[in-house]
């Protein structure tokens, strides 16, 4: 994108990317459904930006929802509004819009150059680059580092940038796993026999860093290590945090939020007669597989007896989150270059002519779109920023 906007003022634009073809992290985003943006007003859409919306806000200005989707139309694609709010691509595919994109680039004058791995700056303050040909040099009037943050390493966003800023006096957080999976410590039994089942309908209630109540409906994916999925992601920053605090986090699953605990509790409480407590809690209400068997992991043979108890465990059942999965296997991740060393135009102020953008700034935001739109939107503000330093220093 700030390639795009560079390349618009006739400014001569060398795109430098280690992958050997360029936006492999866009295409794996496009895996299972293409979610560009998100259809939301637009007072909702910045709150999923937490700490950091003030600071994107203004990024948003300059390329937001709405002219995102009339992005993805200029490049020939329809897009609709899921069910859910989320925008996607009308074929819901990454691919053909990264090969229209890439094709109105290089057509409009923007030169690619894959497997050139970023090494940082030498003395005279050329770009190094390691290639399969060599080292490679070269100094432009201005740079956009748009490195990635550090999940999924493989398609080339492996964090290895943090020491080269940092050598420059620059303030860069650490990276942490964000819209990522946790650690339980299941038994070997559970782990056995519920590894990959999903586990449908239910709420999960959280309580945020300032102990107020949080409750998201959906569903949860159990893994031999824990816990993931959309709604697990959605509330993983809250959860990382207090993890970061207290050593552990906490959450609760109502496993039947369409029924009020009172029911519940007399539904048990029901003469079973010869039949078992499985058969009971399935014919009383409709209870039975993973759900069932969270049930006995979490609570002991006697409070399962008890109506009460059990009751009060179906409706709020305790599951302690040990720690984060790696940050490799997240979506995204939190931590990177703090705002307080970038300009409005995201320009380092230590860094005269040196700009950032996408995931390697500080922020993060719930999958749905939110993500991407941001990236995008640095991007636009980079390009100007840079545009605009080339005018002011009489360089374009």
């Amino acid at each position: 994108m700030a390639a795009e906007t560079l390349i618009a003022q006739s400014v001569d634009v060398h795109v430098y990317d280690a992958m050997p073809s360029v936006g492999r992290k866009f295409l794996m985003a496009g895996i299972g459904g293409m979610n560009i943006t998100h259809a939301e007003p637009a007072a909702q859409f910045i709150t999923r930006y937490g700490d950091r919306k003030n600071q994107i806000a203004p990024m948003l200005e300059q390329l937001n929802a709405a002219s995102l989707r009339d992005w993805v139309h200029q490049l020939g694609f329809e897009t609709f509004v899921g069910s859910s709010g989320r925008v996607f691509p009308i074929d819901m595919k990454a691919a053909p819009l990264l090969r229209a994109w890439l094709h109105r680039l290089r057509h409009a004058g923007v030169h690619f150059h894959v497997r050139h791995q970023w090494q940082g700056w030498d003395a005279q303050q050329n770009l190094c680059f390691h290639t399969p040909q060599g080292a490679y040099f070269t100094k432009p009037d201005a740079v956009i580092l748009a490195l990635g943050g550090g999940s999924w390493a493989k398609l080339g966003s492996d964090g290895k940038w943090l020491p080269l800023l940092a050598q420059q006096g620059i303030k860069v957080a650490t990276l942490k796993p964000a819209n990522c999976g946790f650690n339980v410590s299941w038994s070997d039994y559970f782990q056995a026999r519920f590894a990959g089942a999903p586990l449908k309908t239910i709420t999960v209630k959280y309580a945020d860093k300032h102990d107020v109540a949080h409750e998201k409906s959906g569903e949860i994916m159990v893994t031999s290590n824990g816990v993931e999925g959309s709604l697990i992601y959605a509330i993983s920053a809250t959860l990382r945090d207090e993890i970061e605090a207290n050593g552990h986090a906490q959450i609760h699953l109502d496993l039947l939020p369409q029924k009020n605990i009172d029911a519940v509790i007399q539904a048990i409480a029901h003469p079973r007669g010869a039949r078992s407590l499985s058969s009971h809690l399935q014919s009383r209400l409709n209870l039975k597989g993973l759900k069932v068997a969270l049930l006995r992991e979490v609570l002991t043979a006697e409070a399962m007896n008890d109506p009460v108890q059990l009751g009060n465990a179906i409706k709020a059942l305790p599951i302690v989150l040990n720690s984060t999965r790696p940050l490799d296997e997240a979506i995204s991740s939190a931590g990177g270059v703090t705002f307080t060393d970038l300009n409005e135009e995201l320009m380092l102020t230590k860094l005269p002519g040196v700009f950032c953008a996408g995931e390697m700034l500080d922020w993060e935001a719930p999958t749905g779109g939110y993500l991407l739109t941001a990236c995008f939107a640095s991007g636009r503000v980079a390009g100007n920023g840079a545009w605009s330093w080339l005018q002011k220093n009489q360089l374009n």
